[in-house]
């Protein structure tokens, strides 16, 4: 055994080596503001997209729903290419073009091979400059739009989880759906949409992210020639974040034609940049998942999960830690059968107290671990790295090197784990949102 002492220890500075040897991330900024931010990693294809910040967050009662229906216009034809074209010359590159609305971002990508990044980064810049929004267009997607409400009214998890923001932040920005009311919908005209980009479209505000086989030099270039006409300035001033203050309220729909009910509960947690986050991350991971097909039931690292096995308290459950700029929300997200709702909910507030009194140094050990691995194997692909490259411009304005997420970890214990949960959990008002045979 003394002999192997010598090679773990090779091993370990080897470890340390591999961890710190990825390519870096460059990032530019152009005189409207506009950062470009790349990482090369010598792949065949890329990744190359705008985050925008700009989601549903900064509408109000009367537009709301216009950042989605914009993401929906973009690829309706420009003053340059038709709809058809549009398609036809992503298709012919073997190209993919896609966008979603969050509701603090909007994201239009394109995956291409590398040598096509030029064509790639000028058809994002047509999309979001040149759309013709034409009237016929904006009627045809309304009712596009109004199906998709339909599809996602039959996903019990994003329905319950719109009914939970809108309680939580009730009478805030955060509380409205991203896709917007059905009357909205029916009534959004040309008007909104592009008085929705001049006013949050600009230089500052946009992130061009790359990754994969990427040149940084190239990009740059690119960008100033695609992007800096983008205005850089307002007049005026620039639209201020909304402030979403939290309430902790319940709201029930019931319906006994529903087998199960479906429920999340969850507390106020913080924003990106704040540094109670990361041990908020390990106390979600601590609390884990679990769903009936899942083998290892008692003997899983989760105790709640060990405990809805015995008791055969649930059919599934997940924690989530869901980040905005300034708050959050931290909880469980569960689906039950009326019968043993009210023991879920008991051992869910039994795990949550247990964090902030008696959590041990293995069970933290564990959960970061878990994290790490989570995180890492996320960033398997130029469109995952890319997405958080972009991300992590708009919420940080860097990048965050992976060694220095791992240190920042590391650095957490128990203590800090019973710490931070003893400040947003412990006699706490949560938020709940429930859904079905309550």
């Amino acid at each position: 055994m003394l002999a192997a002492g010598p090679h773990r220890l090779l091993a370990t500075q080897a470890a340390h080596q591999v961890a710190l040897n990825v390519p870096e991330t460059k990032v530019t900024t152009l005189e409207n503001g506009l950062r470009v931010a790349s990482e090369d990693s010598g792949l065949t294809t890329c990744t190359v997209g705008l985050w925008i910040d700009a989601g549903s967050r900064y509408e109000n009662e009367r537009n709301n729903g216009t950042a989605h229906f914009l993401e929906h216009m973009a690829f309706k034809g420009t003053r340059k290419r038709s709809q058809l074209d549009l398609e036809l010359e992503i298709e012919n590159m073997g190209a993919h073009l896609n966008a979603y609305t969050s509701r603090e971002q909007t994201v239009y990508y394109a995956k291409a091979f590398s040598k096509d990044l030029p064509r790639a980064v000028e058809i994002l810049a047509d999309i979001i400059q040149n759309s013709t929004l034409g009237e016929a267009e904006i009627e045809r997607e309304r009712g596009v739009i109004l199906r998709e409400m339909q599809e996602v009214e039959t996903n019990l998890q994003e329905v319950v989880f719109d009914y939970l923001h809108a309680t939580a932040y009730q009478s805030t920005a955060l509380g409205r759906t991203i896709l917007g009311p059905t009357e909205n919908i029916k009534t959004i005209n040309r008007g909104d949409l592009v008085e929705y980009i001049t006013t949050h479209y600009k230089g500052p505000r946009i992130v061009l992210a790359a990754a994969g086989g990427v040149a940084h030099d190239e990009l740059i270039n690119l960008a100033k020639y695609h992007f800096g006409k983008l205005p850089g300035r307002y007049q005026g001033e620039a639209p201020a974040l909304p402030p979403c203050h939290f309430t902790g309220s319940e709201i029930r729909v019931r319906d006994d034609k529903m087998p199960l009910a479906h429920i999340a509960i969850a507390v106020e947690a913080v924003g990106w940049s704040h540094p109670d986050t990361i041990p908020l991350m390990v106390a979600n991971t601590l609390i884990g998942n679990w769903d009936r097909s899942f083998g290892g039931g008692v003997n899983l690292s989760s105790k709640l999960a060990q405990m809805t096995c015995q008791g055969n308290l649930c059919h599934s459950f997940q924690s989530f830690n869901t980040c905005y700029t300034d708050t959050g929300l931290w909880g469980l997200y569960m689906v039950c059968e009326p019968g043993t709702i009210n023991d879920m909910m008991h051992f869910t507030q039994m795990e949550w107290m247990s964090l902030c009194t008696s959590v041990t140094e293995t069970d933290v050990a564990r959960a970061k671990n878990l994290l790490k691995t989570n995180m890492l194997l996320h960033l398997d692909g130029s469109t995952p790295i890319c997405e958080d490259i972009g991300r992590q411009m708009l919420c940080y304005s860097r990048r965050i090197p992976l060694h220095e997420l791992e240190a920042r970890i590391d650095a957490i214990n128990a203590k800090t784990i019973k710490d931070v949960c003893t400040k947003y959990i412990y006699n706490k008002a949560p938020a709940i949102a429930a859904v079905g045979m309550l």
